[in-house]
Order: C-alpha cells, then structure tokens, then sequence
C-alpha cells in the first residue's frame, strides 16, 4: 500500500526546495499522523493549559489520553492488520468498490470488541466523576476510529486533503483548550482534545468515502481474513504489545505515581520515551517518501517479469536489483536516522533546559534515542517480510522483540533507578538483529522461495 509515497514523491521532484520540504511534511503526517498528533496536541494542551488548571489535573489528563492511546493500539492491532490486509487485496484485484464497507465493518467490529473493556474500566475500575469518565471514554472510542480509518489513508492521493485534516484537528485540539479548561477543568480538556479528534476521523472517513464513492455493504467480508491470516492478527498483537510493554512495566517501578482515580503511571519514563520516539519522525517520513516506493518499484518488476515467463538470467538480475535497493534504503536510513539520534543524544542536555524538562529523564531518554532506532528498523524490516509474505517471521520476530522487552525491561526495573530504559534498548538491539538476519536470509534465497516453498503446486499449500 505505498500508493501515497509515489504521489509524494513526485513532488519532491520540483527543482525547489519547497517541494522537497512539502514531500517529507506530508510524508511525515501520513506516516505518524495519529501519534504525531497526540504528542503535538498533548503538548499544546498542556502548555496552554497550564494557565487554567493545575498540575494535578494536567497530568490526570496526560495519563488518561497515554492509557486510551496505548491500550486501543494494542486491542485494535489484529483487526488493523487483517483489514490492511483486506484492504491491500481490495486495491490490487481492483475490487476498491468493497472498500467503504470495509472501513464501516472494521469500526463496528473494534467498537464491539472494545465496549465491554471501556465500560469496565472508566466506569467501575476507576473512581472518576460521570461527565469525565464519559469524555474519556468517548475519546477512547474516537482513538480507535483514527486507528481503523488510517489504514485508508497511505491508499489515498489526495494528501494535500488528508494534511488539512490533520493540521486542523491539532489545531482545534490545542487552541480551542485554553478556553474550555478555564471553565471546565479537566472536562474541558477532554472536550477539547476529543474536539480535534472528531475532526481527524470524520475528515478521514469523509476522504474515503470521496475517493471509493460506491455503497457500502458487504461490511464484514474481510473477516474470513482472520482464518486465513491468523498469523497477520498476531503480529498485530505481538508487534504493539512489545512496543508497550516496556512502558508498562515501568508503571510498577518503585518511583510510579498512583494518581487520583486510580491510574498508575511513571511519568519520567513515559515522557522520555514519548520525546524520544519524536526522533524517528524524519526516517518515517523518508520511508514513505522513497524507500518503500524504491523497494516497491524493484519488487514489482521481480514479480512481474515472473510471471512473463522471464529467463534464468532477467530474474537473477531482478533479484540483484531488489537486493541493492533494500541495501540502498538501509544506508539511507543508517545515515538519516543514525544522524537524527546521534544530535539528539549530544544536544539533550540543552533540548531539556530549552524545554525545561526534569533532568531525571536524561538518561532514559537517550536509551530511549537508541532503542527507536532499532525499534523503527525492526518495523521496516517487518514490513519487507510482509512484502514476501512471510508472516511466520514477521510473527516469529515480534514474538522475540515482546519476550525480551518484557524479560530486560522488568530486570532492569529490579536493578534499580541508574538502569531504566536498559531493557527497552537492549530488547529492540537483539530483535533487531534478529530480524535482519532473518530478512536477508530471505531475501538471499527469494528464488528458492517464490518456486519452491512458496509455490502451491510443489509446496501443496
């Protein structure tokens, strides 16, 4: 599903700098949308809101929307999966007129699964007044929306719209607090945040169904996705639970805060992580922009030329090519990404006084730098397993990547203060091994593979 990437790309190809600068902006929201907007409208609200409310209140707010945020990810994750999937399909039999029922089957089915879990928690777990347990509960609803909707989004052309959305839903998110939370509280900042959000996934829906103009119907046919891509829905799961579970973790380290309600958070750490997984933005955007289309381009000629009945010679040359073109990305990636972490690592001390961040998050926070670095590789290698796939050892790797986050984070939970962030960045270092190891592997044996292992009529699958 790279299709917004090669419209992106094009216009990068103005000999401007603008254009440049427009294709990694927009590469970058439609990358991180979602995230990006919760960290950036979190961070608006809490600055502008800090004049109206207190602390206490400003942090009850943080933790709610970081608990909405990690918990529906991690929920909603196999269906997100199996539906792209879908979706993915749809696109390629040119079958796109099943699209909007496909996203209306997709929003009934998270919003089912995840009714009972939200009514139990903001209404019986926590001790929190009607009307604010309603609004976070209406937000947790609104986060899992945006979660199904964009899957839609890297499938659209119309970026110039989908930017709008975005840009006005942070907008509405951030300014429209001051003026709510003045009278409102900790209401008012749910009202404003879920404002932005309303924006977000009803703009989104609204630019599917513009784009797919057909009936909706035939809601749940991805379904039958779930059977015969049981290990696509695990990924799902495995790969978003790992990605928190560190953070978790961490909630039942001895310095956590137990904060009025009920919600227990660690506040040092989250922020930390939070701050340092904003350093991946720019390879995420890249990714969009170039890598996946270039990786895409060399995938699609392989595959073609195949099935053109193409000699011995034209597909080792194709294969060559895919090689160089995922090396070629790698390298790309090393120097753009491992440029962003390093700067981050060295001028943090000064990012933290400018920000007047709590020094406590220092070293966590450049552990963290390190940990998304791998962390953001491990994704982009999964994602080329999916290319090929292999969903066996994209599963097999966010098996690793969740058992030792677990198993390092809680050791160095135990080990004391000086050793948090250790276990997150040691977990995504050894799965990323891992994962490349395995990639290339594949990748090295591709024509074994596509006439082989991956042939029906010879494998019997």
């Amino acid at each position: 599903m790279a299709g917004i990437g090669f419209v992106l790309r094009n216009l990068t190809n103005k000999d401007d700098l603008s254009g440049l600068l427009s294709g990694f902006a927009y590469s970058a929201l439609i990358a991180t949308g979602p995230w990006l907007f919760t960290i950036v409208a979190l961070t608006g609200i809490l600055t502008l809101g800090s004049m109206f409310t207190t602390f206490e209140q400003q942090i009850a707010f943080r933790v709610a929307i970081i608990y909405n945020f990690s918990f529906s990810l991690v929920i909603s994750g196999p269906i997100v999966m199996v539906l792209t999937r879908h979706v993915a399909d749809l696109i390629y039999l040119k079958e796109v007129d099943k699209a909007p029922g496909a996203l209306v089957g997709g929003l009934i089915l998270v919003y089912a699964i995840q009714l009972p879990i939200a009514v139990v928690f903001y209404f019986y777990y926590l001790e929190m007044d009607f009307l604010t347990a309603i609004s976070a509960f209406i937000n947790y609803f609104l986060i899992n929306g945006i979660w199904v909707a964009s899957i839609f989004v890297t499938a659209l052309k119309d970026y110039k719209t989908v930017m709008r959305i975005f840009l006005l839903g942070m907008t509405m998110g951030a300014v429209s607090n001051p003026f709510l939370s003045k009278d409102l509280g900790v209401l008012g900042m749910y009202t404003g945040f879920n404002a932005g959000l309303v924006i977000i996934l009803f703009g989104i829906i609204a630019r599917v169904f513009a784009e797919y103009p057909y009936d909706a119907k035939n809601f749940f046919g991805f379904m039958q996705g779930f059977r015969r891509y049981w290990d696509l829905a695990l990924v799902g799961f495995t790969f978003n639970l790992a990605a928190w579970a560190d953070k978790w973790i961490m909630w039942f380290a001895p310095e956590r805060e137990v904060l009025a309600g009920g919600f227990i958070s660690y506040s040092n750490y989250d922020s930390a992580m939070f701050l340092a997984y904003l350093t991946i933005v720019p390879s995420m955007a890249s990714f969009v922009l170039s890598m996946e289309t270039r990786f895409y381009e060399h995938y699609l000629k392989y595959y073609r030329d195949i099935q053109k009945h193409a000699n011995l010679k034209v597909i080792q040359a194709n294969h060559k090519e895919l090689i160089q073109a995922v090396q070629i990305s790698g390298r790309n990636f090393i120097i753009l990404q491992g440029g962003v972490s390093l700067l981050a690592i060295l001028l943090a001390p000064k990012l933290f006084v400018w920000l007047d961040i709590n020094f406590k998050q220092l070293a966590m926070f450049r552990l963290g730098v390190l940990g998304a670095f791998y962390h953001v590789s491990i994704l982009f290698l999964n994602i080329v397993l999916s290319y090929f796939d292999c969903r066996a050892k994209a599963l097999q790797v966010s098996l690793i990547f969740l058992f030792s986050n677990i198993l390092m984070s809680s050791l160095s939970m135990h080990m004391g203060f000086p050793y948090y962030g250790y276990g997150y960045f040691g977990a995504c270092l050894i799965t990323f091994m891992v994962a490349l190891i395995v990639t290339f592997r594949h990748l090295l044996e591709l024509p074994y593979h596509t006439f082989i292992t991956q042939n029906e009529s010879v494998s019997g699958g």
